[in-house]
């Protein structure tokens, strides 16, 4: 496996007189979460096989707003927004592929209000899109045959009707996808959502994060797949607290698809 990384800022670009074809926007988790920045390892890998034109803020990205929006502090929230168009305005950006659904959701449908207008993809789209254009290529043998499941994050599927590509990406990998029983449009949250990630669960008999698991559990996966670094939190969790985690991983699709390439 490669250790090296090119990871290219959107200010060493310019000062090159260069502009990127795709800003990649990392977000808080897969910056400064341990499992999470490993989603992003993963990421940047398959970007740098397919010989993507990206560049990322670095220091010069800050959180999308989108914690303290679902908090209900709209003044925090357009405060940060705002900050972040400003950046992203002067650099001229066009187009934003993010691996979070929450930054996908917040940059793609509450930035144009203010004034931030961009092309906003989730990886799962823009790796489906690389897959289709023969940039990347997907060799399956190291999952196939394997039961995976896919969770649907929230803010992916029944916040934007994304729910085929991550789906299409787990079938290259010859894989069985195996469904659970409440998917798609009809998915359970997490629980990491709408800021709930950084607060105690409400009062009730169970928490969400254990239904789901014990959900996903019902299809016997060897694999939970997940594409959101909360979603990837809160059922590895769930795992553990079933005392599965020897037998069954979750992994992000651009890990499942990083791995099958050997990256």
């Amino acid at each position: 496996m490669s250790n090296e990384i090119k990871v290219p800022t959107m200010a060493e670009l310019s000062a090159a007189g260069q502009q990127p074809e795709v800003l990649f926007w990392v977000g808080c988790a897969g910056s400064f979460d341990d499992r999470a920045k490993k989603i992003t390892k993963a990421f940047v890998k398959l970007l740098n096989k397919a010989n993507v034109n990206f560049a990322v803020l670095g220091t010069e990205e800050s959180c999308t707003g989108d914690p303290a929006k679902r908090a209900g502090n709209e003044f925090l929230f357009q405060m940060q927004a705002v900050t972040n168009i400003e950046v992203m305005n002067a650099y001229e950006i066009k187009k934003v592929v993010t691996a979070c659904p929450h930054c996908f959701n917040t940059i793609k449908n509450e930035y144009p209000g203010l004034g931030g207008n961009y092309e906003v993809v989730h990886h799962t789209q823009f790796l489906k899109q690389l897959l289709e254009e023969g940039k990347i290529s997907v060799e399956g043998g190291k999952f196939k045959g394997k039961r995976i499941t896919f969770h649907d994050p929230c803010y992916l599927g029944r916040a934007n009707n994304v729910y085929e590509a991550p789906r299409d990406l787990i079938r290259k990998l010859d894989a069985e996808l195996v469904e659970m029983k409440s998917c798609k449009s009809r998915g359970l949250c997490c629980g990491a959502g709408g800021a709930q990630m950084f607060k105690e669960p409400e009062k009730g008999n169970k928490d969400v994060n254990i239904e789901r698991t014990e959900q996903a559990l019902e299809t016997q996966p060897e694999i939970i797949a997940a594409g959101c670094p909360f979603c990837n939190t809160m059922m590895t969790d769930g795992v553990k607290n079933k005392e599965k985690e020897a037998s069954i991983a979750v992994m992000d699709i651009a890990e499942l698809i990083a791995t099958a390439e050997d990256l």
